[in-house]
């Protein structure tokens, strides 16, 4: 089974590219399934939502646990090759980097070691003023919607994803799926 990971800031396009990532492996006559969390269907999804639309940093701890749990939960529930022959997995394991700046390694390695990985981990990295801008009409905006907030935690993530492909998601959406389709076709040659 294929795990395609597309994580990434808020407004980065994720759900987008998961969707069209979707589409192509479906043409193919695969069976596709999409996880993007947090998902409304389970009380660790839920929990998640909740502490992301509060302030403070409790709630900010809050939402990264709950987020993992939401994420540990799928893979149980969802990462099965009798059922899919491709999953995506969008906001993974880039869920630490919200967490405060002395735990996120130490969250992304410890989480790393009960999720599965794959050489399919796509970073959408954005620029700040983009991600701004891309949020700006959202009726409610999430703690982290900052420009301040961008700029912290796309820091952050940076430093744990050294290992993945690094997509600029700045440009448009045809640009961002146009280099992850190059990737997704490089990797599937190597693996048939």
């Amino acid at each position: 089974m294929r795990l395609v990971i597309v994580d990434g800031l808020d407004g980065s396009g994720k759900d987008t590219q998961a969707q069209l990532i979707k589409t192509k492996y479906e043409k193919k006559g695969e069976r596709v399934c999409i996880r993007s969390h947090p998902e409304d269907d389970n009380y660790y999804g839920k929990k998640a939502k909740k502490s992301l639309l509060e302030k403070g940093k409790i709630n900010k701890i809050k939402a990264s646990i709950f987020y993992m749990m939401d994420v540990l939960r799928s893979i149980r529930k969802y990462y099965d090759p009798d059922k899919y022959d491709t999953i995506i997995m969008v906001r993974y394991l880039v869920g630490t980097a919200y967490l405060p700046k002395k735990f996120v390694k130490v969250g992304y390695n410890f989480f790393k070691k009960f999720v599965p990985t794959s050489d399919y981990m796509f970073f959408l990295d954005t620029a700040p003023e983009v991600l701004l801008k891309r949020v700006e009409g959202r009726n409610k905006r999430e703690i982290f919607e900052t420009f301040e907030g961008f700029v912290d935690v796309r820091n952050k993530a940076l430093s744990i994803v050294k290992d993945w492909h690094i997509i600029d998601a700045s440009v448009s959406i045809e640009n961002v799926f146009s280099k992850i389709e190059d990737i997704l076709d490089s990797m599937d040659l190597k693996t048939n």
